[in-house]
């Protein structure tokens, strides 16, 4: 038997070449195997096919309402009567420390009231919220790591605020498909871009085919929303004639290189944009809407956010975030009471158009909807700093000690407040609730254990929620 010419260069190789040569295969035979998958209707299936959580999940899909730049607590859903009879004083403790300098206690000036059977207390430029309360859960009791948009909006969009890791939105895409195949199954929609861009809603290392897909909601025309929606030159069956050839090529290529996460992304792209042409045009339009309907929701832009957010749940798609708008529109270190005031006026009458319309369309209890913004305010004026606000004395700093968000839909418990501040609003103190345990939270309502939902990558299972957080059963019904 003949045998190749010895090469004593083949004894020499080096560890890291040995496991290249090793990744390379196991790669091919990895991404062979998505090829290989079952074929349905003459197709591959997609990864965005539905799948099981790991139990029996009470919300189906998610509506994240992104208050981007910090609402503040004391002026919405956390109400401090101490900041009155404090007014103009310094707090009986040291100001715990934030991004700027504050000072004396500043009362807000807005009036809470109770509501509901619950009795809950909501400040009254929410009234539209407010009638809804006994359906939402309050919690008073959130904290994060850091007084600065761009971290804070990394760990409560990623669960990380320094490395990259991938969005709540790709974690749950990838964990359960999506309920229609002819839309995305995560959708960000911003009016202009917030902090942080795309980052928010990226997919890390998790194939691209489960990032966000991101809509610039300042255009109305669907086709303006949506750019390249339709194809005018060629016909859908030449159009899927297209796509057959192109994949055999692209699995051709494939069979000879390690694992390319981003050609088959490129592949479902291709195939997604294919099959939104059958559907998106009609999701994103809401002049399909009856007219009571578009008027229960109100007029402008965030109504018209919210109304699409509405669409796409309806449609099957699993996660649909909600930005206020351009850069971060809450961060008001100035003119805080006329500032606030606008801003709720822009979405409070959608926001509770959105609970009445999900619940008489039998959607409500599917359907998690989460409000709140990157942290909170301090209840202490913000202090002049010259390039930094416009020194007037009347607006709030950064706040990640203590501050608001609430849950409504999707098994949460309505009617009930989680935790609180201490007496000025400025400190997490009982039932304290960090971002991670929010996610840890949320994600046992979608039907996963936060522990063993991984995914492995560079030799370690990565989660949402790190090494972190617990879930929070007193917020589950």
């Amino acid at each position: 038997m003949s045998h190749h010419p010895f090469n004593w260069d083949h004894l020499g190789l080096t560890r890291r070449e040995f496991l290249n040569r090793c990744g390379m295969g196991l790669g091919s035979l990895g991404l062979a195997s998505l090829f290989a998958e079952e074929q349905r209707n003459g197709q591959r299936r997609s990864p965005l096919t539905p799948k099981p959580s790991h139990f029996k999940a009470k919300a189906k899909h998610v509506i994240h309402l992104f208050m981007n730049g910090g609402p503040s607590q004391v002026d919405t859903f956390d109400p401090k009567p101490a900041l009155a009879r404090h007014a103009g004083k310094m707090l009986p403790m040291q100001n715990p420390r934030t991004e700027r300098k504050t000072g004396a206690a500043f009362p807000t000036p807005f009036t809470f009231s109770q509501h509901g059977q619950s009795g809950i207390e909501v400040s009254d430029i929410f009234p539209n919220v407010a009638r809804h309360v006994d359906d939402i859960a309050v919690i008073r009791s959130m904290y994060a790591d850091i007084p600065n948009h761009e971290p804070s909006l990394l760990l409560m969009n990623c669960g990380d605020a320094r490395q990259s890791r991938p969005s709540f939105g790709s974690w749950v895409n990838y964990g359960l498909g999506t309920g229609n195949q002819n839309l995305p199954g995560f959708v960000a929609m911003c009016p202009g871009y917030p902090i942080q861009e795309s980052q928010n809603w990226q997919c890390g290392f998790l194939p691209g085919i489960y990032q966000g897909t991101y809509l610039d909601t300042r255009k109305t025309r669907v086709d303006q929303l949506i750019e390249n929606i339709e194809n005018k030159q060629i016909a859908l069956p030449e159009q899927r004639r297209q796509l057959d050839l192109l994949q055999r090529i692209n699995e051709r290529h494939a069979q000879a290189r390690q694992n390319e996460s981003q050609l088959e992304s490129r592949i479902e792209s291709f195939e997604l944009a294919y099959r939104m042409q059958m559907e998106a045009a009609d999701a994103f339009d809401i002049s399909k809407e009856p007219e009571h309907i578009r008027k229960m929701y109100g007029e402008g832009l965030q109504a018209r956010q919210i109304l699409i957010a509405r669409r796409l749940v309806e449609r099957g798609v699993r996660y649909v975030q909600v930005w206020h708008g351009d850069g971060q529109p809450w961060d008001h270190h100035d003119d805080i009471a006329i500032g606030h005031r606008t801003l709720a006026k822009q979405c409070d009458q959608a926001i509770g158009a959105l609970i009445a319309d999900l619940k008489q369309r039998g959607l409500f209890d599917d359907t998690l909807i989460v409000w709140g913004g990157e942290f909170g305010r301090t209840p202490t004026v913000e202090l002049p700093t010259p390039g930094s606000n416009a020194g007037k004395i009347n607006g709030r700093d950064h706040n990640h000690h203590g501050f608001t968000m609430w849950l409504a839909g999707g098994g949460v418990r309505g009617g009930y407040v989680h935790g609180a501040t201490d007496e000025f609003g400025f400190r997490a103190e009982e039932k304290r609730m960090h971002v991670h345990d929010l996610h840890a939270t949320l994600l046992h309502l979608l039907g996963f254990d936060h522990e063993r939902f991984t995914f492995r990558h560079a030799g370690r299972d990565f989660r949402l929620t790190d090494v972190h957080g617990n879930v929070v059963k007193e917020l589950i019904a």
